[in-house]
């Protein structure tokens, strides 16, 4: 059916007159640029590592370390694609599997999404892959076979990525990685190496010794970009998502400088020049101007901080909802044991079991890692030591996003405001 006079008007004036964007994807994460600035030497040394594939020969596995925005995913997409058309021109065969274990983060899961990629392969012929592993229902020893079946009827390398491999291993233990790493010994004519990439260097700590001993055969450190490098980045990503002169000069530096306070994070960066330049073409301005960074700044840093509360496990958000009671009466620094105690009143209220201290403070260190909160240590002297949080700034926001969980809202956890932990401190 045909669109209605009053549905074009009601967009009209969003899609005339644009004197910003010229193609605003190219500022979004998911764009791979042709050219990778400042980031060379890393290319470099992952394919130097990964072309002993070229010659149908194991490479080493790699772990990949660096903050977010640092380049590493980009990378080692662009090493692996080059890699695969390398090998198409030498007739030889090497595949890349890129899995994202924030989402694929069971040994199943990943062991079913990498027969999957195999199967869904072009260049792999129906007749040498005869099944395809269902994502649920198999035993994980008839998958771990199948996938054996499936590596030897193509042959060749594969090469399988595992982003963000902390997730998978805080959530499933290194079983998975054990039996990757192990995989070739039960091969003989298919060759797999793995390339790990994580923000959290933490994560070997979860490692058994001889897991880490054969996943991490090279150690790569991607170092953050600073403020001219990230610069050269955003002009090379304006010149195709903008008018020309619809950016004022102070703009990008201003993104740059902004983001390498960041640690350097590109993606702050791209986010930044993207939405200050959607704020300036809402507002129908000529130009994107320091000013549009600046709410744009405001914007992001309000939208990032709701969207981590409300992914917060129900557990988590008690114990923040207890955090923001305190900083409501008054009290702009706390301590993990009034913390504990109003904590101690809500959860019952709210249906949940009891967490201990311990497990508590283990909450508050991942709300302190996720920066909603800040935390330090204090000594008490010969009463040991405690625990002092606080919030950055206004917290009214993460009172909203707690009461918008439904069972939070229906066991009326509103009700229990600043008159009410009052009196547990009397």
């Amino acid at each position: 059916m045909p669109d209605t006079p009053e549905s074009v008007g009601l967009f009209k004036k969003y899609l005339s007159g644009n004197k910003i964007f010229k193609n605003r994807e190219v500022l979004r994460h998911s764009y791979r640029p042709q050219i990778l600035p400042h980031r060379r030497p890393q290319i470099d040394q992952v394919a130097s590592i990964l072309a002993p594939s070229l010659k149908n020969e194991t490479p080493s596995n790699i772990l990949i370390y660096g903050k977010t925005g640092t380049g590493k995913t980009a990378v080692v997409r662009y090493v692996g694609t080059e890699l695969e058309n390398a090998s198409t021109h030498m007739g030889t065969s090497c595949r890349v599997v890129h899995l994202n274990c924030e989402v694929i983060d069971t040994q199943y899961r990943v062991l079913a999404q990498i027969s999957k990629s195999l199967s869904g392969d072009d260049e792999v012929s129906s007749d040498k892959v005869r099944s395809i592993i269902p994502m649920t229902g198999w035993p994980t020893d008839q998958v771990y076979q199948e996938l054996k079946n499936q590596l030897e009827s193509t042959g060749g390398v594969l090469v399988i990525v595992l982003d963000e491999i902390d997730k998978l291993v805080k959530k499933s233990g290194d079983e998975t990685l054990y039996n990757l790493t192990r995989i070739n010994t039960d091969l003989k004519k298919s060759k797999v190496s793995m390339i790990g990439i994580s923000n959290d260097l933490s994560f070997k700590d979860f490692l058994d010794p001889r897991v880490l001993s054969s996943l991490s055969e090279e150690e790569l450190v991607f170092p953050p970009y600073n403020a001219p490098q990230l610069c050269d980045i955003l002009f090379q990503r304006a010149e195709i998502a903008f008018l020309e002169a619809a950016l004022d000069d102070g703009v990008i530096p201003l993104c740059a400088a902004l983001a390498a306070q960041e640690h350097g994070d590109a993606r702050r960066a791209l986010d930044l020049l993207r939405v200050s330049g959607e704020i300036a073409d809402r507002d129908e301005a000529e130009r994107v101007t320091e000013k549009h960074v600046k709410i744009a700044q405001a914007k992001i840093e309000t939208d990032s901080m709701v969207e981590c509360i409300a992914t917060l496990p129900t557990q988590s958000k008690i114990v923040l909802y207890s955090m923001m009671l305190l900083d409501q009466m008054g009290q702009n620094i706390f301590t993990s044991g009034e913390v504990s105690k109003i904590y101690k009143e809500i959860a019952p209220a709210m249906d949940l079991d009891i967490l201990t201290h311990r497990r508590i403070t283990d909450l508050i260190s991942e709300l302190n890692m996720l920066g909603v909160i800040n935390t330090r240590v204090v000594s008490r002297g010969r009463y040991g030591r405690t625990k002092e949080m606080w919030f950055d700034s206004n917290n009214h926001k993460i009172r909203d996003v707690i009461l918008s969980d439904p069972r939070l809202s229906a066991h009326g956890l509103e009700k229990m405001d600043v008159t009410w932990v009052k009196t547990l401190f009397r």
